[in-house]
């Protein structure tokens, strides 16, 4: 099995977990919302660091 083989299997999962009521519908929605909060953070903090040092 390829790379590229594994990640379709990978994708019909969770797309069969979303349209099965498993996953809420906005689950992806939020993910990406934690993770640009995260990037936000980071970012602040670099830029204090920066001011201080």
């Amino acid at each position: 099995m390829t790379v590229r083989q594994a990640g379709h299997l990978g994708d019909g999962a969770t797309k069969n977990d979303v349209e099965t009521g498993e996953l809420p519908k906005d689950f992806y929605a939020e993910i990406g919302h934690k993770g640009g909060q995260k990037v936000k953070n980071l970012i602040a903090q670099g830029a204090q660091a920066q001011d201080q040092g």
